[in-house]
């Protein structure tokens, strides 16, 4: 058996391939998570903009935000009914809050019992995050987000109200 073939420089080379791999694989995470953000973001809206009817034939991004910025988020205690202002739930603007999130907060939510949790949510949320569409002042359409029970987990959605 050669020198240039032993067993300890094989594992070298192994591990230093391993070792520039990981170091590509994180650093390409690191460096696209800003546009995973961004894409993540424009997904939301392109969801609700699909639900209310509002989605421009064009996919870009700016089309897209325009569309979007005719839609209004606001934040409803359930309790009361009543909007609520973003800093209530930590936010400084509503579309900011995530419910997702909120649904494990003890402190933003709340547990079902089992008897009244027909959809397999488990908590409820105490504040949600609405979408309102107006024109000329008057409300057209209410993006509601919803969730329940799915076939392999908990499935989420919007659905518009005229």
């Amino acid at each position: 058996m050669s020198n240039k073939e032993s067993t300890n420089k094989t594992i070298l080379v192994a591990f230093l391939l391993c070792l520039v791999c990981s170091v590509v694989v994180a650093g390409s995470v690191v460096l696209l998570k800003p546009i995973q953000e961004v894409n993540k973001a424009l997904n939301l809206k392109m969801n609700i903009l699909a639900a209310a009817g509002l989605l421009p034939d064009s996919t870009k991004a700016a089309d897209i935000e325009e569309a979007f910025s005719k839609i209004e988020a606001r934040i409803v205690d359930l309790d009361t009914g009543e909007y609520v202002d973003p800093a209530v739930v930590g936010r400084k603007e509503a579309l900011a809050y995530d419910q997702r999130k909120a649904s494990k907060d003890p402190k933003l939510s709340s547990p079902l019992p089992g008897d009244i949790d027909i959809a397999s949510i488990k908590r409820r949320v105490k504040y949600a995050k609405v979408y309102l569409v107006q024109d000329a002042g008057q409300l057209e359409t209410i993006i509601l987000p919803i969730s329940g029970y799915g076939l392999w987990s908990t499935l989420h959605g919007f659905i518009a109200l005229e």
